[in-house]
């Protein structure tokens, strides 16, 4: 109902020359208006009147999930880490992890295909934490591979852990 074309036209032309969030405002409400927009390429959908609140939460969502969720959710193998939540999928089940199991996990994944020996990932993980015992990070493996699958995180004689999700 726009002046000289619809927006599924204007929606249409924007999709041809970019690749940003659309929102559809609109005061048709049909179910097969809705289809068409949401088929058409746009991102969401809302029908007038609405209330501002919704329109808000609406926006702040398509904003999270066109600019947030590629920078917060980490997908190696079989292993999705939300890295904003701190929350951990193995094979697509929530794993109940503790700060420092996250911590070194989300290290290990986030740089897989290095392998790391224990000062490493003392210095990196624990963060030059005085007086911890270099063990602890086998005892931290061991707890990850029990939780996740004993071959997610592997030994590298002489060389150290890996990730292999």
């Amino acid at each position: 109902m726009l002046p000289g074309m619809d927006g599924f036209a204007l929606l249409r032309r924007l999709r041809e020359r970019w690749r940003l969030p659309v929102l559809m405002l609109t005061a048709r409400g049909e179910v097969e208006d809705k289809v068409a927009g949401l088929e058409g390429g746009a991102d969401d959908y809302l029908v007038k009147p609405f209330h501002l609140k919704e329109l808000r939460a609406r926006v702040r969502a398509l904003l999270r999930r066109a600019h947030g969720e590629a920078e917060n959710l980490v997908r190696r193998g079989r292993l999705a880490l939300d890295l904003e939540s701190r929350r951990a999928y193995w094979e697509g089940r929530e794993v109940r992890l503790s700060g420092r199991e996250f911590a070194l996990l989300a290290f290990l994944a986030l740089n897989a295909g290095g392998h790391y020996p224990r000062e490493v990932l003392l210095e990196k993980v624990w963060a030059g934490e005085e007086g911890v015992d270099p063990k602890a990070v086998d005892v931290y493996v061991y707890r990850l591979r029990r939780k996740l699958a004993e071959d997610a995180i592997r030994t590298e004689g002489g060389l150290g852990y890996t990730f292999a999700g």
